[in-house]
């Protein structure tokens, strides 16, 4: 049986109404970390799996958590580039349904090292309607909305509007003229930005982590760069036992794993 989430989300304080019920499957300590929604077409080029598979991988490599809908494609690479362990999937049905069936292995391995998220009670099969409350659900969880090929009035475009009422940052990869239309025209329009360089733009999330310090909420709250203040205010003294240790340093008032 599915559970439900009780404690509040903040990041969903953005949706237009909060979710009723939430029900889940699996690591609720997901959510503490910092998140990127990647969202994009069911039918993406050689290019795009490339560089989707990268992005996702680089990003979990410095704690960020990836947010996606499960769906082939897009979504598909986004959690296997970040690892099951690292994503959160929000599906369109209830969750003892494994929907899409060709990607029922990699569901099963979210709901036991992931994260699994739905609005909908046991039993639900996915409608149209539903596949846009997921894609809202899939933004608001994100700091940042990535999409990374998407056609003209595609679901993924649907995502940027809900992205653009959240003012989520928008993020896209650059592609040729006549391939990702979508994309395209956010660029041309101004509302996303181009990602350029994969590591370069993972590594606003922090830098790799090749010390010991261990992956915990101390970790991951170090990930999202807060200041000194903060840091102090929320674990007191370990922030000056990590810096002599050498895990952190502080610069200018701004905490970052080493």
């Amino acid at each position: 049986m599915s559970q439900s989430v009780v404690e509040n989300i903040s990041e969903l304080s953005a949706m237009k109404k909060y979710p009723p019920t939430l029900f889940y499957k699996g690591n609720l300590e997901l959510l503490k970390r910092p998140k990127v929604s990647m969202v994009g077409t069911r039918r993406p080029s050689i290019y795009t799996k490339q560089f989707t598979y990268s992005m996702a991988s680089a990003l979990a490599k410095r704690g960020v958590c990836i947010v996606s809908g499960a769906a082939m494609g897009v979504d598909t690479i986004s959690h296997i580039g970040a690892g099951e362990s690292n994503t959160i999937a929000v599906v369109a049905n209830g969750l003892d349904i494994r929907y899409p069936a060709i990607n029922q292995k990699l569901i099963e391995s979210i709901e036991k090292k992931g994260l699994l998220l739905s609005q909908f009670d046991d039993g639900f099969r996915a409608t149209g309607w539903s596949f846009v409350v997921r894609n809202e659900l899939v933004v608001a969880l994100g700091d940042i909305l990535i999409v990374t090929q998407a056609d003209l009035d595609s679901g993924s475009i649907r995502s940027v509007e809900y992205a653009l009422k959240m003012g989520r940052e928008i993020w896209v990869l650059p592609h040729r003229l006549d391939e990702s239309l979508g994309t395209n025209r956010l660029l041309l329009e101004g509302k996303a930005k181009a990602i350029h360089d994969i590591e370069l733009f993972a590594s606003r999330f922090g830098q790799p982590v090749q010390s010991s310090i261990p992956k915990d909420d101390f970790f991951y709250f170090c990930q999202t760069s807060p200041t000194f203040d903060e840091a102090v205010a929320k674990f007191s003294d370990r922030v000056y036992e990590a810096e002599l240790e050498g895990l952190i340093t502080i610069r200018n008032g701004i905490v970052r794993v080493e």
